[in-house]
């Protein structure tokens, strides 16, 4: 019977070519992420990557490192290689999710090579190729346009904007975009819960008239009344995000009817809860899409593997790796026309010299 031999982790740092703003004072200049490894008995290696984002759930690098080293390798190293078993031996240690998810991921990429099939094949994927979107970040005019006019020339026809500092420059980047790339791209914003009950309905509606796609998170999670009497107008399509960390906020979410479009982000729940919950929103009739924490190339692949699965329907946050100066793995995926190859995907790999290059010593955490 094949075994869980190791993990490892190596923390590393790629800047990006300019800082991401969201929420109300949220800022990003580099990726500061963890590769996880998993390694079976029979010798087969998978990899993932581990996004922390202090703000979001809590977690950094460092805890990252640290509760796989001395709490999840401990439950789960000798034990059989079934991702059905693993999954509780991991959810023993509470929160950690990106730490959880990263281990999830990494075991499926090594029972893929350990059964001689691509990640694409064991995980049931049916789409040759996903439809991406790009998260453009709160900024200057002149900045925003030209990081949008950027990944537009990389490939991408689909941004998710981010709002919800100011609404009047908010309308008036969104116009921009509309009056520079016209139906060239489509758009779609994230207000990050920073709408309020009152402004909301008028908000969605002005969104709508503009012609955008949906809105992720308009109000605060706390406010489940409010949510879904926002969902019931039907102003605008509502995705769930903030919301739905876990299956069973997904179950929670879904009685009270709050959104249309669940966005599932693989690096926080793995594979394994990831399809539970895909399962659980396409049973209530709801869209779905795949998200990222500002993934680098290695991220988006294994998410974008999983937006491949047939009942991802909407575009998927897959090309962030574009706002990257510099990469861990040897070539970034192809964009083309608004869309990547799944075949492309198979093929990012990790380059150890560029990993060695972008690693952070021990000593330096």
């Amino acid at each position: 019977m094949t075994t869980i031999a190791d993990i490892r982790t190596t923390p590393f740092r790629l800047p990006l070519r300019s800082p991401l703003k969201w929420g109300k004072h949220s800022v990003m200049s580099e990726a500061h992420h963890v590769l996880v490894q998993v390694t079976l008995s029979d010798g087969a290696v998978g990899a993932a990557e581990a996004l922390p984002r202090p703000t979001i759930y809590g977690e950094t690098p460092w805890s990252v490192c640290a509760v796989i080293e001395h709490e999840l390798k401990r439950r789960v190293v000798g034990e059989p290689a079934d991702p059905a078993l693993i999954y509780p031996l991991l959810q023993q240690v509470k929160n950690n999710q990106t730490a959880k998810g990263a281990v999830d991921v990494a075991l499926y990429d090594a029972l893929a090579q350990s059964r001689g099939q691509s990640l694409a094949a064991y995980l049931g994927c049916t789409r040759p190729t996903v439809r991406v979107s790009y998260i453009l970040g709160i900024a200057a005019d002149d900045d925003m346009l030209a990081d949008a006019s950027w990944v537009v020339a990389q490939g991408v026809r689909v941004l998710k904007v981010k709002v919800g500092r100011d609404w009047s420059a908010d309308v008036r980047r969104l116009r921009l975009l509309k009056q520079t790339f016209g139906d060239t791209i489509d758009l779609y914003t994230d207000a990050n819960e920073t709408m309020t009950a009152e402004h909301a309905p008028g908000r969605l509606d002005q969104l709508r008239e503009m012609g955008i796609l949906y809105c992720e998170e308009p109000l605060p999670v706390s406010q489940m009344a409010d949510r879904t009497a926002l969902r019931a107008g039907e102003h605008l399509p509502i995705i769930g995000d903030d919301s739905c960390f876990t299956a069973a906020d997904v179950r929670r979410e879904l009685a009270a009817d709050t959104f249309d479009i669940l966005n599932i982000k693989t690096a926080r729940t793995g594979y394994t809860a990831s399809r539970h919950m895909l399962d659980l929103a396409v049973a209530q009739g709801k869209g779905a899409m795949v998200g990222s924490h500002a993934a680098s190339a290695l991220g988006a692949s294994r998410s974008g593997l999983f937006a491949a699965l047939g009942a991802v329907d909407h575009p998927s946050e897959l090309s962030f790796f574009l706002k990257m100066k510099e990469e861990i793995v040897g070539k970034r995926p192809p964009i083309t026309d608004g869309r990547m190859r799944v075949d492309d995907l198979l093929a990012v790999r990790v380059d150890p010299d560029l990993l060695r290059d972008a690693a952070v010593p021990s000593g330096a955490m």
